[in-house]
């Protein structure tokens, strides 16, 4: 099994640049796909972004398509999420989880318990 601790989240103003880690213990980290999702208050859990074990795959929600990347270093296990543009809109938790892919979408399963990112104007 993957467990999951995510790093990197704190304060950052529109249009800056944020970078969060996910580093994995777990012997199967190499084989598993990761994602990242956010919440906000008020808010159901979203998808962000997913990269399959390989990196060969790389998925982004449209809202930050073009302004966050994903990647894997399988021999650290650890992925990152790189937030640049940020806008308001994307304060939230952040969480990263292993996924898989179910009825057209990435469902998370093992979950980190999350880091806060909030964006201010």
């Amino acid at each position: 099994q993957v467990q999951l601790v995510e790093s990197g989240g704190g304060s950052a103003q529109a249009g800056g640049s944020l970078r969060l880690s996910c580093d994995a213990s777990g012997r199967t980290f190499s084989r598993t796909d990761i994602g990242w999702f956010r919440q906000s208050p008020g808010k159901e859990r979203e998808f962000v972004a997913a990269v399959t074990w390989t990196g060969d795959n790389i998925y982004y929600a449209d809202s930050v398509k073009g302004r966050f990347t994903i990647a894997r270093d399988n021999a650290k296990k650890a992925v990152t999420l790189q937030m640049n543009s940020l806008r308001l809109e994307d304060t939230a938790v952040y969480y990263c989880a292993t996924v898989f892919r179910g009825s057209g979408r990435w469902i998370g399963n093992s979950w980190g318990r999350g880091t806060q990112v909030t964006v201010s104007s």
